[in-house]
């Protein structure tokens, strides 16, 4: 059984939830991770996830580069997020194979 530190476990919760639109076992398989473990710690950390419609849309649809450029950003936020908690079990694991 592997142990992770909690540091990781709660990237990987903060990870799940910033992306509504992933799975617990797609965002497990982005970390390498077992898609139950994932969902233990996001039980423990008694993570949810707003369920059926958002309140209150915008009544002006964004111009589309402003959509574009919204959606961009998004994107940017997630790979930055996720690159930064591939570089934190980088390390971990790096350390772990040392004699």
């Amino acid at each position: 059984m592997k142990h992770y530190p909690p540091e990781f476990r709660a990237d990987a919760v903060a990870l799940y939830e910033s992306r509504p639109e992933a799975t617990i076992r797609s965002v497990a398989a982005d970390l390498g991770i077992n898609p139950e473990t994932l969902r233990n710690w996001v039980r423990a950390a008694g993570a949810s996830r707003p369920r059926g419609r958002r309140t209150q849309e915008p009544t002006e649809p964004p111009a589309p580069l402003e959509a574009e450029n919204a959606a961009l950003r998004k994107k940017i936020r997630e790979l930055e997020e996720e690159r930064g908690i591939l570089r934190k079990a980088a390390k971990y694991f790096a350390g772990e194979t040392r004699w």
